[in-house]
């Protein structure tokens, strides 16, 4: 008989450590899930906002534009300068030498298609925005922009040719994603 309750015994206190294992288990699952649900709103308010998402990338239609026209395009909360170059404006920036450059880069490496060209539109100087898109706007002795708070002056390919500022315009990552449709970001 005491082997018998012995046995007994054994098989109550097997099922109590099976129950308080299943009952420990469930717990910390529950606690786990209620703690991730609590969190998730903090974590996703971390997430950039549906109007800044909808800045990252800008689609451009070029089609309306002619030769020597220009567009400003806002991306991100900048101006972006589009300029659809002739062919003079192409000659003149892929023949300056390098030795005369301040910020030396060639008009190949600043464009995917020589007739667009397409900049930052902020002076590298203190972030002015220069002038030179629209026809009656001074653009400086290069045919490029001018930027009046300082002086300094660009070219047709937005590189820096004279003043305080310590580089080219910067260029933004863009594609064509047609002859004629321009994504910029």
């Amino acid at each position: 008989m005491a082997q018998r309750d012995q046995e007994i015994i054994d098989i109550k206190a097997d099922s109590t450590e099976s129950r308080r294992d299943f009952l420990l288990l469930a717990t910390t699952t529950i606690g786990a899930v209620g703690a991730a649900s609590l969190a998730w709103p903090f974590i996703n308010s971390m997430n950039p906002a549906a109007d800044v998402l909808a800045l990252a990338t800008t689609e451009v239609d070029l089609a309306p534009l002619k030769p020597g026209q220009a567009i400003t395009i806002v991306w991100r909360g900048s101006p972006v300068f589009v300029r659809y170059r002739t062919e003079a404006e192409i000659t003149a920036a892929s023949a300056v030498k390098m030795n005369e450059l301040p910020d030396p880069q060639t008009d190949e490496a600043r464009v995917k298609k020589s007739q667009f060209l397409v900049v930052v539109g902020i002076c590298t100087h203190l972030g002015c925005v220069p002038l030179g898109q629209r026809p009656n706007d001074p653009k400086g002795e290069y045919g490029g922009w001018f930027c009046p708070c300082h002086g300094s002056q660009y070219d047709t390919s937005g590189r820096i040719r004279r003043g305080p500022a310590p580089r080219n315009l910067d260029v933004p990552p863009y594609v064509f994603k047609s002859d004629t449709t321009l994504l910029i970001g």
